[in-house]
């Protein structure tokens, strides 16, 4: 069957994950299509490496269920010609060389010997090949997490937080990589809890707190969907403009420098206000939110400790 098809989806449906007492995920639902780069985000602590470890098996759900292709991943006996994944770049044995760790895998996924040398020179690391792990750098082992990935040659992968540790050129070959891989059809999940990491990569968009549901949508979707459009007004009478403004219907917030921040009013109206009351401007600019502060804005409920919280 061809790259691409609806085979390749993760599906998590109704997936609810307890250890003891606690509750890491609750009732989850989501879906992720091949052919795209799907972000998977969430606060620290927000149970995102707990559900990749249900996605590949490590863990088992308490409730619901997980399937990748339709089955549960540990039905395969060779998965990684099924799915590739990276989620601790540090967990492999720092006495071996990149290739003797690779030649492990493939041997016990019957991956032809000859794709370990493929995958080392995909992602730099041919000529490291026969140095000890031990001696690698973060983003060294990164790209060794990553060649593992790829290994199986696998119609879907996931990496949990993949460009820990990588340099600019480093961040800039895996998203390149990321790219390429959903436009030969692969179903690519991605987790992190920056924002600013998956708005140069991302097509949809994953987004838990706390164990539940926040988003599952296009980027596009939302950054429509969270982020705020803001107006800010030069007035060297702020202190006559904000009562007209908040009359009007508006949230008005004081800056230095006798600047105003206005949300709830448009910035032609803003300027109508203040021309019907003689009131000069030297500023009316329009700003709408980043992702970042989208995803900030629909998550800030769902921090377990936010910074400044008494604990």
């Amino acid at each position: 069957m061809p790259r691409g098809t609806v085979v390749d989806m993760i599906e998590v449906k109704e997936v609810t994950k307890r250890y003891g007492a606690t509750t890491a995920v609750d009732r989850l639902t989501f879906t992720v299509r091949p052919g795209r780069v799907t972000g998977f985000l969430g606060p620290n602590g927000s149970g995102k490496s707990t559900t990749l470890r249900m996605v590949l098996g490590l863990h088992t759900p308490t409730a619901g269920s997980v399937t990748v292709d339709g089955r549960p991943f540990t039905d395969r006996p060779r998965g990684l010609r099924h799915v590739g994944a990276l989620l601790d770049a540090g967990d492999v044995h720092g006495g071996r060389t990149a290739r003797a760790h690779l030649a492990v895998l493939a041997r016990s996924n019957r991956i032809p010997l000859a794709r370990v040398d493929e995958v080392l020179e995909e992602v730099g690391l041919a000529g490291a090949a026969r140095r000890r792990v031990g001696g690698y750098s973060l983003g060294m082992r990164q790209r060794l997490g990553i060649a593992g990935a790829l290994l199986g040659d696998p119609p879907v992968l996931l990496f949990d937080e993949p460009l820990n540790g990588l340099d600019p050129e480093g961040v800039k070959w895996v998203r390149g990589l990321f790219r390429r891989l959903a436009e030969e059809g692969r179903t690519v999940f991605v987790s992190s809890h920056l924002m600013s990491e998956m708005e140069h990569t991302a097509d949809d968009l994953v987004v838990i707190g706390r164990g539940t549901l926040v988003a599952a949508e296009s980027l596009a979707e939302f950054a429509a969907r969270g982020g705020r459009t803001s107006v800010t007004v030069g007035a060297p009478d702020a202190s006559a403009l904000t009562p007209l403004l908040l009359s009007a219907g508006a949230e008005v917030t004081s800056e230095p420098g006798g600047r105003l921040t206005v949300t709830g009013l448009p910035a032609g109206r803003i300027g109508e206000i203040a021309l019907a009351h003689g009131l000069p401007l030297d500023q009316l600019t329009t700003r709408t939110a980043s992702l970042e502060e989208a995803f900030m804005e629909l998550t800030a409920d769902r921090v377990d400790y936010p910074a400044g919280a008494v604990r």
